[in-house]
């Protein structure tokens, strides 16, 4: 199995990813996929599945025994999409579980899924610069609040920065969803980028 495999397998077999959908199924089966709980529940609980994965590594060692096995590259990669896809996965399938029992979505399950990916990496990203996995579960929801506070209060032009845009969309987009996938996969480039950065430099010398 390589580093990929494993991580993926790791990250949708957690307790976290399991609690965090619970959490979301039941948030969306009592309060709706348009109250305030809901939309700030996503990037809080994209980030539960597997955003400090590496960084436990790291911090117990298991990374010098783990590291030599597939790679530097391969590490990095399988740690980054394996956070990003559970993260994503997860609202997606609290959706469809709202579906199930007959509650219709206020959005769209495949916007959705991109911005969950979007928060899970940032969580990630923050969790390596800080060096603490309190600031992976932390910072994704400062940084969405204040991205909503920007907008609600102050910006009301800059709709493309709320967040709630990005998966329930109430603006004219240039290009409609591709024009929101584009910005969202290019925000996601760019702190990917960045994450890569970030722990290449930690485990450069492991």
């Amino acid at each position: 199995m390589n580093s990929f495999e494993s991580d993926m397998k790791r990250a949708f077999c957690s307790i976290n990813f399991f609690i965090a959908l619970l959490v979301e199924c039941v948030i969306l089966c009592r309060a709706g996929w348009e109250s305030e709980l809901f939309r700030i529940s996503v990037p809080v609980l994209a980030s539960f599945p597997y955003s400090t994965a590496w960084l436990n590594e790291y911090q117990s060692g298991f990374v010098k025994e783990y590291l030599p096995r597939c790679g530097r590259k391969s590490y990095i990669w399988g740690k980054l999409l394996a956070c990003g896809i559970s993260g994503g996965a997860l609202p997606v399938l609290a959706g469809l579980f709202a579906q199930c029992v007959g509650i219709e979505p206020k959005g769209d399950l495949f916007l959705l899924f991109f911005s969950g990916v979007f928060w899970a990496v940032v969580a990630a990203t923050l969790a390596a610069a800080a060096n603490s996995r309190y600031v992976a579960y932390g910072g994704a929801f400062v940084l969405c609040y204040m991205l909503v506070i920007l907008y609600q209060r102050y910006f009301k032009a800059l709709y493309c920065l709320y967040p709630v845009e990005w998966y329930a969309p109430e603006h004219t987009w240039i290009l409609g969803d591709t024009g929101i996938l584009l910005m969202v996969g290019g925000f996601i480039l760019i702190v990917s980028i960045l994450f890569y950065e970030i722990v290449g430099r930690c485990i450069e010398h492991v």
